[in-house]
């Protein structure tokens, strides 16, 4: 969506709002030992607090209020009362609502407790790159750029990216146009980001794999080649 008013903005910064804080009450909670089920289960009663509802279970029927994916899951981790947590497990918690007609969508990884396989350093080029990208991002410039800088920067690091999971545009529904901004440059993409847009940007930053291919869950995903995955 473009915002066009002041009800508008209020009402995603409210959406948005809630969702930051329930991810990062949920990152707080989290634990070794706790089972991923645990924790949605607290994500979904501090959305309900906001009075704001599960985006996954609106739009998908999503077998969870979020999304928690561990280690080599890239993204779509259904929780679990089996999925215990271990110390330096790399985690990803994913989560997006709906709040009086608003939709707001927002993740990122963390390491459980003390980093004993070094996924540290993944996780700040993750983040790092968001940033650079979301600087870069105005009214004009090319969505085939942004997705040009977020691999280029990945690259540098040592990194690949994910290029059939993308960012969105969102507002009104869950996912909008633009329907995809992905982290590489897709030269058939010639739209451009618009004034006042809404968008959710996703940089998926990989150490191995450039594809995530679906579990026989339906949900979950992992990387084609293996290894370990950020997404911010």
């Amino acid at each position: 969506m473009s915002i066009t008013n002041e009800a508008e903005l209020t009402g995603m910064q409210k959406a948005s709002e809630a969702v930051a804080q329930t991810l990062k009450e949920m990152r707080s909670y989290a634990e070794p030992c706790m089972t991923t089920k645990q924790i949605d289960n607290y994500g979904a009663k501090i959305l309900a607090d906001f009075g704001a509802k599960s985006a996954p279970l609106l739009t998908y029927r999503f077998p969870g209020c979020t999304c928690i994916s561990v280690n080599n899951e890239v993204c779509h981790g259904i929780p679990s009362e089996k999925r215990i947590l271990k110390e330096g497990d790399l985690v990803n918690i994913d989560v997006s609502a709906e709040l009086n007609g608003f939709w707001s969508d927002n993740g990122g990884s963390f390491v459980l407790g003390e980093d004993v396989h070094g996924h540290q350093k993944l996780i700040d080029a993750s983040k790092e790159i968001l940033h650079k990208a979301i600087f870069h991002i105005k009214a004009g410039v090319r969505i085939s750029d942004i997705g040009h800088l977020i691999e280029t920067e990945a690259k540098n690091r040592g990194y690949k990216v994910i290029k059939n999971l993308a960012g969105h545009g969102i507002g009104k529904s869950l996912h909008e146009e633009p329907s995809e901004i992905a982290n590489y440059r897709d030269r058939y993409n010639l739209t451009r980001f618009k004034k006042n847009g809404v968008v959710a940007i996703e940089t998926f930053i990989s150490t191995a794999s450039t594809y995530a291919e679906t579990l026989k869950d339906g949900w979950t995903m992992v990387g084609n080649k293996g290894g370990f995955c950020s997404s911010t």
